[in-house]
């Protein structure tokens, strides 16, 4: 008899930055931020087999990715950190644009971290794989917490938070920005002063702003078409992490405009919490 298939399908969720302050730089060249992180429904969907021949291998479901994708890097890194010997067929169906400042590839590798912890019985904590992911992106960690988060440092500091549930309109240009052009740009200010809990949570959706958009507006005037065209429906609009996608809360009246050019448009609702919160101690 034929060993019995094992197999998992789940969601990979984007992220908003609600606000992000740049408050300074360390020496190493990482820069100090402050930021609020909230889970959305706008996910990929990611697909594993396990494979008991060692081998890692990766098809890609909608449109072609790099041949080392965080994907097949998370599980690489799992692989060699734990010793198991066991291996995986990832196949990776794609909705999260790349360089949108949404956190795609990130939570990508987070969900591929959570799934083979599970699919190879390996039982490590959060924290565990938070160390092995941290290094992949940035991000990482904060999909692995599962949860909103305000977040500091060079973003490896997360506080859990709540948040009221929302929907937001999420306007992506179809031209994307690299993060690294964005952070290393001679004209970002990086002096913002620190802000506090409390006061973003006295008005979590119009709190500060994003200290990299100016800098995005230059590099790729498609982020300035995507913020007027929520300006002229009466939407406050800002950016996401280092863009290119924008974004606004919407009223339960609100009739948004066809998306103007190119760029694609979704309403997207927050998450209580990231689907595979439970998945791991």
């Amino acid at each position: 008899m034929p060993a019995m298939q094992v197999l998992y399908d789940i969601p990979a969720p984007a992220k908003l930055n609600l606000f992000l302050h740049i408050t300074g730089r360390r020496s190493d060249g990482y820069h100090l931020l402050q930021s609020a992180f909230m889970l959305i429904d706008w996910c990929d969907q990611l697909h594993f087999e396990l494979r008991r021949d060692g081998q890692v291998s990766r098809e890609d479901l909608t449109w072609a990715l790099p041949e080392e994708d965080l994907c097949l890097r998370a599980a690489k890194a799992l692989q060699s950190a734990s010793g198991c010997p066991l291996g995986v067929h990832i196949g990776v169906a794609k909705s999260v644009p790349a360089q949108a400042g949404m956190g795609g590839g990130s939570s990508d590798a987070a969900s591929t971290l959570l799934a083979l912890n599970r699919l190879w019985n390996l039982g490590w904590t959060r924290a565990k794989l938070a160390a092995v992911g941290l290094p992949l992106g940035a991000d990482v960690p904060f999909f692995l917490l599962g949860q909103h988060a305000w977040v500091e440092g060079v973003g490896e500091q997360l506080t859990p938070i709540d948040l009221p549930v929302e929907r937001f309109a999420v306007l992506k240009p179809e031209a994307g920005l690299d993060t690294r052009s964005v952070f290393t740009h001679p004209g970002l200010e990086r002096n913002t002063a620190l802000a506090i809990i409390s006061g973003f949570a006295a008005n979590p959706y119009g709190f500060g702003r994003n200290d990299l958009q100016p800098v995005a507006e230059r590099l790729c005037p498609a982020v300035s078409e995507a913020i007027a065209w929520f300006t002229n429906q009466g939407l406050p609009a800002r950016m996401t992490g280092s863009g290119s996608a924008v974004f606004a809360p919407l009223h339960a009246e609100t009739h948004l405009h066809l998306a103007p050019g190119k760029m694609a448009l979704r309403v997207c609702n927050s998450l209580e919490a990231h689907p595979l919160q439970e998945w791991c101690a």
